[in-house]
């Protein structure tokens, strides 16, 4: 999803950073082998999300929703040396695909895998995290975000991708689109908690920046 007018959005992926050759064979492969390729960041979201962590630099990094892996290894890019970036997906069939990737990048051994319901995943993670990055179902962000805010350091960030969910935030709501529903809850939870401040970008599909207080 495009907010922007197409000509300013090819400007604006122009005059970025480019997308890695890694990351570029890892979409073709996405595209050849995956359903729903759509689900990929992309490479101007990709570079977004590099940035925002390299310019936190954190030690350690939690992502619920790998996929393929595209932007576990964006967000890997600003690690620090000894940092570790932890990433939990449901669907084991997509394990190997992402490992392999993982291999052939500089920060492979940096990357721990977990399989199965994030909801059971988190609580057993005995650690704390500078950087959260939310890009799991929709009808569970508010549940993640309750189990990760006290796993987050003082001045971490939390990245939740897809918050403008296809425009349909600021349409009537249909009763039976329980995603939208959780997406407007979802929203309105980061904008009220006080333990957060919180900045949504219309970047793609919406990502909104969280820092605890």
């Amino acid at each position: 999803m495009h907010f922007l007018p197409e000509a300013i959005d090819n400007y604006v992926v122009a005059h970025s950073e480019t997308e890695p050759e890694l990351l570029q064979q890892l979409t073709r492969e996405t595209y050849q082998k995956v359903l729903q390729p759509i689900m990929l960041s992309g490479p101007y979201q990709g570079r977004v999300l590099s940035m925002i962590s390299k310019l936190i630099n954190p030690k350690s990094i939690l992502e619920l929703g790998t996929f393929t892996g595209y932007s576990t290894l964006c967000l890997a890019e600003g690690l620090k040396k000894d940092g570790t970036i932890d990433t939990i997906d449901i669907n084991e069939e997509l394990e190997g695909f992402q490992r392999k990737y993982f291999d052939r990048s500089d920060y492979g051994h940096q990357i721990i895998q977990h399989t199965g319901n994030a909801l059971d995943i988190i609580p057993a993670l005995n650690k704390t995290f500078d950087l959260v990055f939310i890009d799991a179902d929709k009808p569970n962000y508010s549940n993640y975000f309750h189990l990760i805010i006290d796993r987050l350091k003082p001045g971490g960030i939390i990245l939740s991708d897809n918050v403008l969910w296809h425009g349909k935030v600021v349409e009537s709501l249909n009763p039976k689109d329980l995603s939208t529903k959780a997406v407007l809850e979802y929203n309105t939870l980061l904008k009220t908690d006080t333990r957060i401040e919180t900045v949504v970008l219309p970047i793609r599909d919406g990502l909104t920046i969280s820092r605890k207080i």
